[in-house]
């Protein structure tokens, strides 16, 4: 029996998919690849691989590599996936900071080498980033487990895409040959994203495939490999994983590096780290690294021409999302999230709307949606981070309106999750309950409040929300003060660590 662990490289923040993808929100946790299956991409990546078990074929708990501020966004999605009849089961990794895919893998090839039950197994790591798609999941299960039979003999597989367009967004991979019977193409080289001559001039050669990023190899011999080409990397990550905590506390497993060990990791790619360094003269390397061709429909989604590319297509090459209406209109995307959108005459367009944005874009320049961001940050502008409604472990809150001295939000607090107790320096707060049952702390007093009822939380006072209830409490908040940030609060306790 093989041993398996499906790593999912879930960090990024998808700025060229914005408004949708914001930095709280990035696009791995999104449902954009109109395949009807209402699952975001995150959810599909660990679906597709957990579909590679087999009688060959054992899966260890999924490791789901994430950013510390996107651990209850995966929770949340994780408890709504299920295998079978059974939930799947992850153990949440978190970055305090992004530094790359390198050390993620690092990280993970030392979670499996510690959880592996026998310790005379070396488990084989199934690495996939959580922002692709793909429309045919059978022969993407296919590729994996011819995959997994080339890392079981020892070398590092890598899947290698089919092209199908002259794409400058993706590096290549060049193959020597034909494909050896189950042992995949022998690597040549890799080259970088090319101008779209040199593109074109890779398809009609023909041996180049697109890069996917996605990799099966032992723990140890990545290890093996890191230690040949980066042993600075592997230090750095040992020791942050050495004095990493743990948490089971909840209903997942969380795993945090040491923070200030882990800041000073070298950030890189596995790609220049390790993987472009393996190809040797005449296939001969230290460090066998092997292609498995991927002709699966595959797109990684990286900017809204990619949407476009994969959603379902009128007559008119148009693709529609939410409450959309169009008009003498051709090969354009319209993404309405909280408000009809109507498009007339227009040809070529990415038109994105969320509740406090709006993008206009020609297709051909959607990788260049990235610009806007750098704009949003360079002038500090809330809208690069956060939607209007924003996830919170305990629920979300969506920002209704706002003026000069206070704010009003619309507040749902999940069964029995609670917000923090917390104070403000600077603002007051009315709480009016719209649906379910409140429990409040306010000050000394403990109150519970029903449909209708309100109350009022005075500048300076400790107070807490809580949902006792089976459903979903509802509040309207109304602040008003000096200043209404959301960095104005003092927390004393929190069932989510954030004191």
């Amino acid at each position: 029996m093989t041993q398996v662990l499906p790593v999912i490289l879930c960090g990024g923040s998808g700025t060229r998919l914005w408004p949708l993808s914001r930095s709280g929100f990035p696009k791995q946790f999104l449902v954009l690849s109109g395949d009807g299956s209402n699952q975001s991409l995150f959810q599909q990546a660990i679906g597709r691989i957990h579909a590679v078990a087999n009688q060959e074929i054992q899966l260890g708990k999924t490791l789901i590599v994430t950013n510390e501020e996107h651990r209850f966004l995966a929770l949340d999605q994780l408890r709504e996936l299920k295998s079978g009849s059974k939930k799947i089961e992850a153990t949440l990794l978190l970055e305090p900071s992004g530094r790359n895919t390198a050390p993620a893998l690092t990280l993970a090839a030392l979670y499996a080498q510690q959880v592996s039950t026998d310790k005379n197994s070396d488990p084989i790591l199934v690495v996939t980033p959580a922002d692709q798609t793909v429309t045919n999941p059978a022969a993407f299960t296919k590729a994996l487990q011819s995959s997994i039979q080339i890392a079981k003999e020892g070398a590092i597989a890598i899947l290698g895409i089919t092209p199908t367009a002259p794409e400058t967004g993706y590096g290549y991979i060049k193959v020597q040959g034909e494909a050896a019977a189950n042992q995949g193409f022998t690597v040549e080289r890799f080259v970088e994203k090319p101008n779209e001559a040199t593109a074109q001039q890779y398809l009609a050669e023909g041996g180049y495939f697109w890069n996917g990023g996605m990799f099966v190899v032992k723990a140890s011999v990545w290890l093996a490999a890191l230690k040949e080409y980066r042993p600075d990397i592997l230090v750095a990550t040992e020791k942050a994983w050495q004095a990493k905590t743990t948490d089971t506390s909840g209903d997942a497993d969380f795993i945090r590096p040491a923070k200030d060990l882990f800041n000073a990791i070298p950030s890189e790619s596995i790609d220049y780290a390790v993987i472009e360094k393996c190809p040797g003269a005449n296939g001969v390397t230290q460090f066998p690294i092997k292609m498995v061709e991927l002709d699966a429909g595959w797109n990684d989604l990286g900017a809204w021409d990619a949407v476009w590319q994969v959603g379902k297509q009128d007559a008119q090459g148009n693709v529609t999302s939410g409450d959309a209406l169009v008009s003498n209109s051709k090969n354009s995307l319209i993404h309405a999230s909280s408000r009809l959108v109507s498009a007339v005459g227009v040809e070529n367009l990415i038109i994105v709307e969320t509740a406090d944005a709006v993008l206009v874009a020609d297709r051909k320049n959607s990788q260049d949606v990235k610009n806007i961001v750098s704009q949003l940050e360079t002038q500090k502008r809330e809208e690069k981070n956060l939607h209007r409604k924003v996830a919170r472990p305990w629920g979300w809150y969506d920002s209704v309106d706002e003026g000069e001295r206070f704010k009003v939000k619309r507040i749902q607090v999940k069964p029995g999750a609670s917000l923090s107790l917390q104070m403000h320096h600077h603002r007051a707060e009315h709480w009016i309950v719209v649906k379910g049952t409140a429990e409040i702390t306010n000050g000394d007093q403990v109150m519970l409040l029903s449909e209708n009822q309100s109350t009022y939380i005075p500048q300076g006072q400790t107070h807490r929300l809580a949902n006792p209830g089976k459903t979903p409490l509802e509040i309207i908040e109304v602040q008003s003060g000096s200043y209404l940030g959301e960095d104005d609060i003092v927390r004393f306790e929190d069932t989510y660590g954030r004191s």
